[in-house]
């Protein structure tokens, strides 16, 4: 379920506006300025906020400008003005779409449900983008969440970065000392057991048998490498 701000100083209009949207199975909180609307946003996950233009304390813009400093939630502007550069500098400071007052509440369902649709493809598409899958492995970059076989695996910040560097080069052996520089990111002089330490780790959590791993390789006295399925 879709849970969506809606914030405007006229009260009539905002009880008018969740009525409806409640009526379409959404989750609806309401604020009456600017400043309450960038307080919910940032204490709430919404997946679209609907904001007026001109409000107390902070006007619109005002407040769609601090809530694009830490969120990317699909913005709809109401406005009683219907110019284009009113239009235009709405969606320079991060307004995803324009509704000119008085408008039909049919337009208002009509345009949160195209944004919400466009903004859940654009997640699929991003997360897509940010997960790599390799036999029974799976690694989402942006999350840093592992799985095996469809479960999460738990691991820790280093090891998510070596198996993370092993997958996206399949088949590439890299050195203990190659490993240290791009996974600790710094010269390491002389102790490679740490690599051979996070190694064993990785493949305890990963491998069917640990023993003899099929997934992280050994090419004996050179290094390690991901076998590609």
């Amino acid at each position: 379920m879709a849970r969506i701000l809606v914030v405007d100083d006229e009260k009539v209009m905002v009880k008018g506006i969740r009525f409806n949207l409640e009526n379409e199975g959404y989750q609806v909180d309401v604020g009456y300025n600017g400043r309450e609307a960038v307080e919910l946003a940032r204490a709430t996950e919404y997946d679209l906020i609907i904001l007026d233009l001109m409000m107390p304390e902070l006007d619109g813009l005002g407040a769609c400008m601090e809530i694009r400093t830490f969120s990317t939630v699909p913005i709809i502007m109401l406005t009683a003005r219907g110019e284009d550069t009113d239009k235009l500098l709405g969606f320079e400071y991060g307004a995803d779409d324009y509704i000119t007052k008085p408008f039909n509440i049919l337009e208002v369902k009509a345009r949160v449900k195209a944004l919400l649709r466009r903004a859940s493809t654009t997640r699929k598409q991003e997360s897509q983008r940010n997960r790599l899958t390799r036999g029974p492995l799976s690694l989402d970059s942006a999350s840093r969440t592992t799985w095996k076989d469809g479960t999460v695996v738990e691991l820790t910040a280093r090891e998510f970065d070596l198996l993370e560097l092993l997958m996206k080069n399949p088949d590439r052996v890299y050195s203990r000392e190659q490993l240290l520089n791009l996974v600790w990111g710094y010269e390491y002089t002389g102790e490679y057991r740490t690599v051979d330490v996070h190694i064993r780790r990785l493949r305890e959590k990963v491998e069917q048998d640990p023993a003899n791993p099929q997934l992280i390789r050994t090419k004996w006295g050179v290094g390690y490498y991901f076998k590609e399925s």
